[in-house]
């Protein structure tokens, strides 16, 4: 029997697993390689690693956690969670059958993308979702945003600490008058309709098509498509969740831990605020020290 099981091995769970090696906990991670930012081709603001292909970091994290001979990293989906405190066992999508006594979940969100041609094809390119990242790369150009609700008026007073040109894409969203007002003020356009198509220009530049008004050329398109846990083991575990603008992620204390004794819950999948890199270790670090000081005799 394990000490811990991690499900997911992004940023999270490799930094809970350093934790519980370190200590001489005997960990297994599992991961399936899907992780959220793979679509991304740098990683920005991860002190250390600033301006690093976001795989490249995961790659050598595995590496450094391979000296440690109490951590086990397996390529592999677990598809069931069942059990209590001490006794948990987790079934994988290649028919092991794993035991440990606490659990870390860490599997994420995965991005639901609008139907809209050129959306999916250019995320993590020419639409991003976070300035912190990648704003820095396109500052003082114009940028375009699409609206996703009333969330949205907030990016606009954010985005000026980068640029002062910015374009609101409506997306047949309904925007209150008072916001309009708001928006003109600071000189920045809406156009209205909803968006049929989004093509991808040199760099991060991107032309954005409303169905119903000329297309748009911008450097760079921001947006924030729903999301969901990327898997559902919480769903049968009864795990409690908390909502955002965007869909639903586990409820924690300050130490990770979620609903149910024994498991824990970091990065995305526990994050609702902003998620990065850096906040995703932080929590996944703060996972695995706390799961095991809930072990000590």
């Amino acid at each position: 029997m394990d000490d811990v099981i991690i499900i997911g091995g992004s940023f999270a769970g490799l930094a809970a697993a350093l934790q519980l090696g370190r200590a001489r906990r005997a960990v297994t991670v599992l991961d399936t390689g899907l992780q959220r930012n793979r679509f991304a081709g740098h990683s920005h603001g991860l002190l250390g690693h600033d301006h690093k292909p976001p795989m490249s970091i995961l790659a050598e994290a595995r590496q450094q956690l391979v000296r440690y001979p109490t951590i086990r990293l397996i390529d592999a989906r677990a598809d069931s969670v069942s059990g209590v405190i001490d006794d948990f066992s987790v079934l994988t999508d290649d028919g092991a059958s794993l035991r440990a006594r606490r659990l870390i979940l860490s599997y994420g969100l995965v991005d639901q993308m609008p139907a809209v041609s050129g959306f999916a094809e250019n995320w993590g390119t020419a639409i991003v979702p976070c300035p912190y990242c990648d704003g820095y790369e396109v500052a003082d150009r114009h940028w375009g945003l699409i609206w996703s609700g009333p969330q949205a008026h907030n990016y606009v007073r954010l985005f000026r600490d980068w640029t002062d040109r910015l374009t609101v894409f409506s997306d047949a969203h309904d925007i209150s008058s008072e916001v309009r007002a708001d928006l003109a003020r600071r000189n920045v356009p809406v156009v209205d309709g909803r968006i049929a198509e989004i093509t991808r220009r040199e760099g991060h530049g991107a032309t954005v098509w409303p169905d119903s008004a000329p297309e748009v050329d911008v450097d760079i398109v921001f947006a924030h498509p729903r999301n969901k846990p990327a898997a559902s083991l919480h769903e049968p575990l009864g795990l409690d969740t908390v909502g955002t603008p965007f869909g639903i992620v586990l409820k924690v204390d300050e130490r990770r831990e979620t609903s149910i004794l024994g498991i824990y819950a970091a990065g995305d999948l526990a994050n609702p605020l902003m998620a990065s890199v850096t906040t995703a270790i932080w929590q996944g670090a703060t996972a695995g020290i706390s799961a095991q000081q809930s072990m000590l005799m």
